[in-house]
């Protein structure tokens, strides 16, 4: 299995950076999108599968399924939209708070250019995520019987009570919370990008990638793009009724001043900061050599 050294690494995160800001903003739209629906895929799937395993405190006390094990397999799952992603070559915002810092370092492409590309590339994520918000809120997560009467399913019901959950960031302490699980989050995702940059071979990039994001979704960390379907899956499935349904504390307003504006935040810090300049400082000599 090839893999390169971590200097390599950093100078090819620089190079990938400089690629993607010099992409017109129709092609940063196209890509966001494609993107932004791969990482609800991910998501969608994750909410599948961690259905009816989510314990009560009482089921603890009767050592049933766990609230851990119910983490564990939404973690096992979700990096599908990021994998995809990479090999795929789509845009993702969280990814390029990274990259494209990283170019603005090595290549001294400019600060708009760095800014263009994450405003393009945010509305295109924000976009694919909305669509299979919608497809998944009309399909899995309803069900029509033979009379056309819709009810919400066991699925929708997760996706919901997901929802309320994201939304649930109150006060000063609520958004520190939330600021804080955005850096570490996107100090992960972006772990996960050089990782895959790494190795060369499908299956090196499948695993670099896959446990970083495992790790971010299993300990509850928050990433912008990612909430971007979740919230809206939510919002649209508790419309049909869902028991669950808390439209005081999930709708369209609380998932931005909730959750998104702030995770957003925490996702620029992570990335720009806890993985772009320590990395771009730690090994700006041995950059500059390779030149």
């Amino acid at each position: 299995m090839v893999f390169h050294p971590p200097v390599a690494i950093v100078a090819k995160a620089g190079d990938a950076g400089k690629y993607k800001v010099g992409l017109p903003a129709w092609n940063m739209i196209m890509r966001g999108f494609m993107s932004g629906a791969y990482i609800a895929m991910g998501g969608a799937l994750a909410t599948v599968c961690s259905t009816g395993i989510m314990a009560t405190d009482a089921a603890l006390r009767y050592g049933t399924a766990s609230a851990g094990f119910s983490q564990l397999i939404l973690g096992a799952v979700f990096p599908v939209g990021l994998i995809i992603t990479v090999l795929t070559g789509a845009e993702l915002f969280t990814g390029d708070a990274m990259l494209a810092p990283m170019a603005a370092f090595i290549h001294k492409v400019t600060w708009a250019q760095v800014i263009n590309l994450w405003i393009w590339v945010y509305i295109g994520n924000l976009i694919g995520s909305l669509v299979f918000a919608y497809i998944m809120a009309n399909g899995p997560c309803i069900s029509v019987d033979a009379a056309g009467a819709v009810s919400v399913s066991a699925f929708g019901t997760r996706a919901v009570a997901i929802g309320i959950a994201k939304t649930s960031y109150f006060g000063a302490m609520g958004m520190w919370s939330a600021f804080l699980k955005g850096v570490a989050c996107n100090w992960l995702v972006n772990l996960a990008i050089l990782l895959g940059i790494c190795a060369d071979d499908l299956v090196g990039k499948f695993f670099g990638i896959w446990f970083p994001i495992m790790a971010f979704v299993s300990t509850g960390f928050e990433h912008s793009i990612a909430n971007m379907y979740f919230i809206p899956a939510g919002i649209l499935t508790q419309a049909y009724g869902a028991t669950n349904a808390n439209p005081a504390v999930l709708n369209w307003v609380t998932m931005w001043t909730n959750n998104v504006i702030i995770v957003t935040i925490g996702n620029i810090v992570g990335g720009m900061f806890f993985v772009g300049v320590i990395y771009w400082v730690a090994f700006r000599k041995e950059i500059a050599a390779l030149k």
